[in-house]
């Protein structure tokens, strides 16, 4: 027999507002007898998070935008049900008419795309299209005189899709806005980061707004953006078992087993989405008024406002008074797809994120009283902390001050001119992972591996270009993305940055790619959107390397000089090959032109790496630099911006230790610091002792 399964909705929000909450009654969820009617209980959860140096800010913000953008500058990205059409511009009209079919002779068409007025705009996303599938439009423009003749026709084409799918749709608030191309845009951009990491082949329909009010009309006020959601309250047992059934990573693995034995509550509430993700029978149930129910019309998972009255911005770099567009919407979609915390809208049935919700190893917290922290290995792997701040949502990250050194997509206190995504290796692409959405690459289990290096450092010419070095291990090929970044670090308050980098990738000797202006890489339709360079000058070089020892050289076009940034990115986890090995030489001068060496460790099994990190000066005279940094100091920095370790000259504290890796470096005065680092981001600083400078190596080694 059946059981029907009563389904409630979820209202949650995201601004970088901080407000306080109203108080509000919660009744609890009711169980539904087999056989029962369906009793819809309509239920409104709602966070808020804020700036939390910046909460006094002018209720206009037109001063604040990003100003006109050409249109040809607009990113055109198809996703698994839509693709972006685009046409050019026809003289004294004043609006235009969309046909789409699957015909070139337009025999019939996509619903809702026959002689669609879609304003005086030169393109539009199609949605509500099936994946890997080529389309065919035509516009007509029109003022009025009259309606131009059919243009020539154009193609369109959806993403493969063989995983999950977002169908983004889009109301007359986006539609009718005179920024419309730039909003789909940027939505298209945040779906298509979804729908890259996981491979679930289920279908997501969220509709896309931007006003200064929910659904139903009621006002947004100062949040910056609100989510409406389906949630099911599933037995428990049904739930975990399902959960178990669906597992297939390492994060899967560990976090199924720091299960509890018995239950915590007696549902688990989650959306509609993460039901259908571990194969439930949670279908969608909102119209597009917020209302929930079934049959024709209550089609949506998810509802998302970004507010309109918010400084937002809707392309990359973001400007510093400007919030991120597409980082809200990220924020937004995580809600939709089952992110959050029962702490919000009270009762007794446990959200899934509470299930990984600990204060110490083997100590659950489900309150919002002490810490919390997130973590799939029982609490001993403190993967992020939980927000217990009442006037955010208990379901995001713990948010330090502004600018905050690790601006998570979920952090429950936004900061303008900040932006992020979500990955596969972010705590949300960790808990998306956990609470039953399937990684499309899954990392392998096992041992902690570097993913991204990067190092800062002033650009000159000759022997003061930036030069980084990595060396790929094993056996098999693998894919990395290698980017040289200038004029975007503006935007991060470095100054005098390089304006135009070129990027040169050398295998020993023998250059093997060369890049001025990422968009002219061969590849640079297949960089993830996430890791394209906000600027075009910069550039970047995805490719696909065997095992061996490669150089990354960074120097300005035309011999120009600036503060750069060189970052290699490992793009295939499902290789058995790793990064092992990374260095990086530049001129270390004092103040903002020290040298910044950045590193992420990543393990899905939530082990620690062994790493040695060297700040190597007087050695390189060897090699014949002659302007060697004397006396190099290290210091050793974690994600959330304490110093962890430092060390000035190697010998003084781990000289044993440190010799027996068999990497100890060759001058007394040289610095090096031996770590186990649990997975995340570090940075390690090199400066000169006594304000010296010269040109100097840090280095970071995977030991095994």
């Amino acid at each position: 027999m059946e059981q029907r399964i009563l389904f409630l909705k979820l209202r949650v929000a995201f601004s970088f507002v901080a407000l306080p909450l109203a108080a509000s009654a919660v009744t609890g969820m009711q169980t539904v007898a087999p056989g029962a009617s369906i009793v819809y209980r309509p239920q409104r959860w709602e966070h808020v998070s804020g700036r939390e140096e910046e909460v006094q800010l002018p209720l206009i913000y037109q001063s604040r935008s990003a100003g006109k953008i050409s249109q040809s500058s607009i990113p055109v990205m198809s996703t698994g049900s839509t693709f972006f059409a685009r046409w050019t511009s026809v003289s004294a009209a004043t609006g235009y008419r969309l046909d789409v079919s699957q015909q070139k002779s337009f025999s019939s068409y996509v619903d809702g795309y026959r002689d669609l007025d879609v304003g005086n705009m030169t393109g539009r996303v199609v949605t509500g299209l099936s994946a890997g599938t080529k389309y065919y439009y035509r516009v007509r423009a029109y003022n009025a005189a009259g309606t131009s003749a059919d243009s020539q026709v154009m193609v369109g084409m959806t993403a493969s899709g063989a995983g999950l799918i977002i169908n983004a749709a889009f109301d007359s608030t986006i539609t009718t806005n005179p920024n419309s191309m730039l909003i789909q845009s940027m939505i298209t951009q945040a779906v298509s980061i979804f729908e890259n990491l996981f491979s679930d082949p289920i279908t997501v329909s969220i509709l896309f707004r931007y006003s200064t009010s929910d659904a139903d009309g009621s006002p947004l006020g100062r949040a910056v953006s609100d989510s409406i959601s389906v949630v099911y309250p599933i037995p428990w047992n049904t739930y975990i078992g399902a959960l178990h059934a669906d597992a297939t990573s390492g994060n899967d693995a560990r976090a199924n087993a720091s299960l509890p034995a018995t239950a915590l509550s007696t549902n688990v509430s989650l959306s509609g989405a993460n039901g259908r993700a571990i194969g439930l029978d949670t279908p969608p149930g909102l119209a597009a008024n917020g209302n929930v129910g079934s049959g024709p019309g209550f089609i949506y998972d998810g509802i998302v406002t970004l507010n309109s009255s918010d400084p937002f911005q809707f392309t990359r770099p973001v400007n510093s008074g400007n919030d991120d567009a597409q980082r809200s919407t990220e924020h937004e979609i995580d809600e939709a797809l089952g992110l959050g915390s029962h702490l919000n809208g009270g009762g007794s049935d446990l959200r899934p994120m509470d299930l990984f919700s600990w204060s110490s190893p083997g100590t659950r917290n489900l309150t919002s009283s002490g810490t919390r922290h997130f973590s799939i290995d029982s609490g001993n792997t403190d993967i992020i902390d939980f927000n217990q701040d009442p006037s955010g949502d208990f379901g995001d990250w713990l948010s330090p001050p502004c600018p905050q050194p690790e601006p998570h997509v979920q952090n429950a206190f936004g900061c303008a001119g900040q932006s992020s995504d979500v990955s596969a290796g972010s705590p949300e692409g960790i808990s998306l992972d956990v609470i039953g959405y399937n990684l499309a690459t899954p990392a392998p289990t096992g041992s902690a591996s570097l993913v991204n290096i990067s190092t800062r450092g002033l650009v000159q010419t000759g022997d003061n270009v930036l030069i980084g070095g990595f060396v790929v291990s094993g056996t098999t090929a693998k894919q990395v993305l290698v980017r040289a970044i200038g004029p975007t670090l503006a935007n991060f308050g470095v100054p005098d940055p390089l304006q135009d980098p070129v990027l040169d990738l050398h295998n020993a000797n023998t250059s093997i790619a060369l890049n001025d202006d990422w968009q002219m890489d061969p590849n640079s339709g297949k960089i993830p959107t996430n890791l394209r360079p906000g600027d075009s000058r910069e550039s970047a070089i995805l490719t696909t390397l065997q095992p061996g020892s490669y150089t990354a050289i960074v120097s300005g076009k035309n011999g120009t000089s600036g503060v750069g940034l060189v970052e290699v990115y490992s793009m295939d986890n499902a290789s058995s090959s790793q990064l092992t090995n990374i260095s990086t030489r530049g001129l270390v001068q004092t103040g903002d032109f020290v040298m910044i060496g950045g590193f992420v460790s990543s393990a899905p099994d939530g082990s620690s790496a062994q790493l040695l990190i060297r700040a190597i000066g007087p050695s390189l005279a060897q090699f014949g630099i002659t302007n060697m940094l004397a006396d190099p100091a290290l210091r050793l920095i974690d994600g959330n911006g304490v110093t962890i370790a430092f060390d000035d000259n190697w010998r003084d504290t781990q000289e044993a230790a440190i010799q027996a890796t068999g990497n100890a470096p060759a001058s007394d005065s040289e610095s090096a610091i031996l770590a186990r680092l649990s997975p995340g981001s570090y940075t390690a600083l090199v400066s000169g002792a006594n304000g010296s400078t010269g040109v100097a190596l840090v280095e970071v080694f995977k030991l095994r």
